[in-house]
């Protein structure tokens, strides 16, 4: 039986952390930032957990 190949583009966008979380950047903050809000951009910064509903797609894409 041939290996699952992990998702490329996957790979480069997710961070699984040692406690097996799914870390992703926010979206929003890579364009157009002159009409934007700092405060906005401010809160756009840094990276969060991916939904719950979300996260089986994810660790398939990754092969976990």
């Amino acid at each position: 039986m041939p290996k699952q190949k992990t998702h490329s583009g996957t790979k480069k966008r997710v961070k699984v952390t040692g406690s097996g979380k799914l870390l992703r950047e926010k979206a929003g903050k890579r364009h157009l930032l002159e009409h934007k809000s700092s405060k906005v951009t401010r809160r756009l910064t840094g990276t969060t957990e991916f939904a719950k509903a979300d996260r089986k797609a994810i660790k398939k894409l990754l092969g976990l």
